[in-house]
């Protein structure tokens, strides 16, 4: 009996991921659809509405040069398409995590990450996003998306990362 359930447990996942996936996500090629988000399901890449949406077309990370908080002109183009999503979908609120490269001490990059949370929620806030929607964190350097002593890795270690959530009572 309990192998059976076991089984059953276990296809019921397997077709929980399957149903999941969605490996036209980017797009058929065939020119089929409508309108925005036509046929796209609301956790698809192809929904406006969607936290896909906003990661793949929208961008949800901006990258700083070596030691900065500035914001560099491509990283205010990204923020500015974050803050336009962000005040047309209101059930939304994000974490906006600051990070930085390996060189450097732990409590220096920590300080480093939230000067440069600090400066996209400024930002966002400037464009229209309820402060009370946004919090901010500082990894420093302990969550690396690339690991390597070369500068291609450092500076896509050098970035803040905006992470929607649902916001309170949606």
């Amino acid at each position: 009996m309990a192998h059976r359930a076991f089984t059953i447990l276990v296809l019921v996942g397997a077709m929980g991921l399957a149903a999941c996936s969605n490996n036209s996500r980017f797009g058929s090629g065939d020119g089929a659809g409508g309108g925005a988000g036509a046929g796209a399901g609301y956790d698809s890449a192809q929904n406006p509405n969607s936290p896909a949406y906003f990661q793949s077309a929208v961008g949800d990370r901006v990258l700083f040069p070596v030691d900065q908080s500035t914001l560099t002109t491509e990283a205010r183009a990204t923020l500015d398409g974050q803050a336009q999503w962000m005040n047309t979908n209101t059930a939304y609120s994000a974490n906006i995590e600051g990070h930085a490269d390996e060189q450097g001490t732990r409590e220096y990059n920590i300080a480093l990450g939230s000067r440069r949370a600090n400066a996209v929620q400024e930002y966002l806030i400037s464009r229209g996003v309820a402060g009370t929607r946004l919090d901010v964190v500082s990894w420093g350097k302990e969550r690396p998306i690339e690991i390597c002593s070369e500068e291609a890795c450092y500076a896509k270690n050098r970035r803040a990362v905006t992470v929607l959530r649902a916001a309170a009572g949606s």
